[in-house]
């Protein structure tokens, strides 16, 4: 790819825009966000004379119940192809849990209770960091709704010691590596497939982390109707979502949504409403109730949506965008009560927040109505591709149940 040609462009086309007026702006203008080209990850396969590689190792591990605590929760479980590898609740529902997605239930009852974040997609996060340019640093990409993380290997470790995810009172957090570890050792099949991929006496943390982040890299969805129209196909998107897409970058959604995976992966204070089935407020990262802008692709698959869940689908989304903007810009009278009211079955400004907290990148959004609401719709639904790996295992090398207890 040329990136100063692209450079060049997006330049040129911010100008254009920044001299027009709501009213005059033009709908043919091509697309806003260049072409930059996405790479697949570098899966490096087995160069030793294994019979398994370092991804397929990592599949088994994270269809594997083995990993948790009581031996019922899968990666999987909550990152389901299914629903997207997300698991299509407010709010997951790990250790103690049955059933897949919406219809899971707590069947134990007990202290253990709900994850208190909605369980985003693995799709493409092997692309987490990627800039406006397509670069990205595998190491450093930030992980989680609050970025505590760098890179997927640590992201995959995260889960196993979380109590309501995967760990429960099998065992303290202390132990909870040395206790799966020993799990692990005790599984011929396990045994034999490490030693494979890493060498002998290689069932480690590091491992294990490695071989999971090596799955998750081959879970890439970078084929939508956007990226044919990138690439030049014309016919691979429609007038609404053409239009959709150059309303997206007028309002300034792409001041957080940007570059190929419609992310700049930072955190942002935008004001979403707790979600009730906590007892707590989730303040986020460092207390700011900041979180990582989400990608947009796939959005179909993987709502509900917001760090909790709290919206419902994409038009109560895009909608709490005008309410937190008109809070932010009317000091806090953008709909009245405790923070800014959406009106209808909108949602409200979380109303621990003072119009000042609200970022800047949603205070000076532009005016837009309903109608460019269903163009960006329209748009975000040209960013999907189902075509990524669904595939499940049939069996899992510890004997339990693949995926957890999700039937």
């Amino acid at each position: 790819m040329n990136l100063s040609k692209i450079l060049l462009f997006l330049f040129s086309l911010t100008f254009i825009l920044a001299c027009q007026s709501d009213d005059s702006f033009d709908n043919d203008i091509d697309n806003p966000f260049g072409n930059p080209d996405i790479e697949e990850p570098d899966i490096t396969p087995p160069n030793n004379g294994s019979e398994i590689s370092e991804s397929a190792l990592g599949k088994l591990l994270f269809w594997d119940p083995i990993l948790s605590g009581e031996l019922d929760v899968a990666c999987a479980t909550c990152h389901h192809p299914d629903f997207g590898y997300a698991d299509g609740r407010q709010l997951s529902i790990g250790v103690g849990g049955q059933g897949l997605g919406p219809d899971r239930f707590d069947q134990v009852n007990d202290d253990i209770g709900l994850v208190p974040r909605n369980s985003p997609t693995i799709i493409n996060t092997a692309f987490n960091g990627m800039d406006v340019d397509g670069d990205y640093n595998p190491n450093q990409a930030p992980m989680f709704w609050d970025n505590r993380e760098r890179s997927l290997e640590a992201q995959a470790i995260g889960p196993l010691h979380s109590f309501e995810e995967m760990r429960g009172h099998a065992y303290s957090e202390a132990l909870t590596m040395d206790s799966i570890i020993a799990r692990l050792e005790a599984i011929p099949e396990y045994l034999q497939y490490f030693n494979e991929v890493y060498g002998n006496n290689s069932i480690t943390e590091d491992n294990i982390g490695s071989a999971i982040a090596a799955f998750e890299r081959t879970i890439i969805a970078i084929n939508s109707p956007f990226d044919r129209f990138s690439d030049g196909d014309q016919g691979a998107m429609t007038q609404q979502q053409i239009r959709g897409m150059n309303r997206f970058e007028q309002i300034g959604c792409d001041d957080c949504h940007s570059g190929p995976m419609f992310s700049d992966f930072e955190l942002h204070t935008i004001g979403v409403p707790d979600n009730n089935q906590l007892s707590f407020s989730d303040e986020g990262a460092n207390g700011t109730y900041a979180f990582r802008t989400p990608t947009l692709r796939n959005l179909d698959e993987t709502g509900p949506y917001f760090h909790n869940g709290v919206a419902g689908n994409l038009q109560q989304t895009i909608q709490f965008y005008i309410t937190a903007r008109n809070f932010a810009n009317n000091n806090g009278n953008g709909g009245g009560g405790n923070g800014g009211n959406g009106g209808g079955n909108g949602l409200n400004v979380n109303p621990n927040l003072n119009p000042n907290d609200i970022d800047n990148d949603v205070e000076n959004l532009r005016n837009f109505d309903g109608d460019d609401i269903e163009d960006i719709i329209a748009f975000i639904r040209a960013l999907e591709d189902p075509n990524f790996d669904r595939s499940i295992p049939a069996s899992v090398p510890s004997g339990l149940n693949v995926g957890g207890n999700i039937d």
